[in-house]
This record gives C-alpha cells, sequence and structure tokens, in this order.
C-alpha cells in the first residue's frame, strides 16, 4: 500500500529529512553539499549558503515541488562572491 492508499499520510520526519537532503546533493540540479537539513518542531529548515539569491530561491522550488506537504523554512545565506573592488594591503 502506498502513502496515498493510506488516506496520504506523510512518511516519518525522518525519512522526509533524508530524502530532501539526497535531493540536495543527489540532484544535478540542486547538487549542493553545503546545505542541511534540520528539524524544529513541526518545520524542516533547510540552513546553509549559497552564491546568490536566485539559487537560493531555485533550491527552495524544487524542495517544495517535491514535497508539497512539508512544511519547510529557510535559514540559506547568500554568500557575497564578488571579485574584490580594492587591493588588499598586506603589512
Amino acid at each position: 500500500m502506498t502513502n496515498d492508499q493510506a488516506g496520504g499520510a506523510a512518511p516519518p520526519d525522518e525519512y522526509v529529512e533524508a530524502e530532501i537532503q539526497r535531493l540536495l546533493t543527489e540532484d544535478p540540479a540542486v547538487a549542493e553539499q553545503g546545505i542541511t537539513v534540520v528539524r524544529r518542531e513541526d518545520t524542516l529548515v533547510l540552513h546553509g549558503e549559497v552564491e546568490s539569491p536566485h539559487r537560493r530561491e531555485e533550491i527552495l522550488r524544487r524542495v517544495s515541488e517535491r514535497f508539497p506537504d512539508v512544511p519547510i523554512n529557510s535559514d540559506i545565506g547568500v554568500i557575497r562572491a564578488q571579485a574584490p573592488t580594492e587591493i588588499e594591503q598586506l603589512p
């Protein structure tokens, strides 16, 4: 019997956490090993850093599409990976 046949019951959180972590690391469109999944009460929180706001939104979109019934919050920061604007002077 599938989850749909059992009235749409969601799998236990540990399994969902593992599936989301697998999506983050193994999906070629995402491939983010620096993002972790942490359970906080009834919500799963994605922690980590990415190189752009667009990348963060794409990750959240993919996770939400794959797990539409799971409450997800984002604690994904954006690393500013731009070239320096001035020369660093070493003493």
